[in-house]
């Protein structure tokens, strides 16, 4: 077990509320490695075919977290895992809270000034130019 895989304690509190094994098209591989190998490259920051061998093919745990985000699994997981918690007194609601004043806005709206729009010069029509010194005007040869 490397540093940041899942502890015992923990897997036993994940694993009843994990997808059952072979559910697509036959046996999956090891639900706690692959699990491992996911938490590694989310921590981490690697790409996905940097994965250490030991998480067995990174194809495999890529499409794993990628199936599981997509089909709402996770959020499963997260929603169960965090009940169990909520129902053994392990979680403090009261220390749960949203602070929006590190929310950025978009410069725009933020007050910024819009460019006015361009004017012409007094007494000239947008799209009329000046004559140059060797035009005669029309007709002339």
């Amino acid at each position: 077990m490397g540093r940041g895989d899942l502890t015992n304690v923990e897997w036993v509190r994940l694993e009843p509320h994990l997808p059952a094994s072979g559910q697509r098209g036959g046996r999956w591989n090891d639900h706690r490695r692959v699990i491992n190998g996911i938490l590694f490259r989310v921590r981490t920051g690697i790409p996905w075919r940097d994965l250490p061998e030991r998480f067995g093919s990174w194809k495999t745990v890529y499409e794993r977290h990628r199936r599981w985000s997509a089909d709402g699994t996770w959020d499963w997981i997260l929603r169960a895992v965090q009940a169990d918690a909520d129902l053994s007194g392990r979680i403090d609601w009261s220390m749960v809270s949203v602070d929006s004043t590190s929310c950025r806005a978009h410069q725009h709206a933020a007050g910024a000034r819009k460019k006015k729009p361009r004017v012409p010069k007094k007494g000239r029509r947008p799209g009329i130019t000046t004559p140059t010194k060797d035009w005669d005007g029309p007709g002339a040869a």
